[in-house]
């Protein structure tokens, strides 16, 4: 499995996390970092930075969001597998 871009280059990768999940640091939350996220656009709307620090904090919302949609698709496919072996287990023998 190829390492996803968004990962920075000091992250340690492939650490495994309760549920299988290797692309993510044991610590990191998806409700962390939708805040995380939020905090930047408000700081951006709010015209709290320079032009520059724009810029800066706009690519770390992006990658953090690659990040979610990463995730989210990962929990996606296991609900999927969860339902399929559950539609399977009551198909009578």
């Amino acid at each position: 499995m190829n390492e996803p871009d968004f990962l920075p280059a000091s992250m340690p990768a492939q650490r495994t996390r309760p549920g299988g999940d290797s692309l993510f640091p044991p610590d990191w939350s998806y409700e962390q970092t939708v805040s995380q996220i939020e905090g930047i656009i408000d700081r951006i709307e709010q015209g709290e930075l320079e032009l520059a620090e724009v810029f800066d904090q706009f690519a770390t919302a992006v990658e953090q969001l690659r990040q979610c949609e990463t995730f989210l698709n990962r929990q996606q496919q296991q609900v999927d597998l969860l339902i399929e072996t559950l539609l399977d287990e009551a198909e009578p023998f």
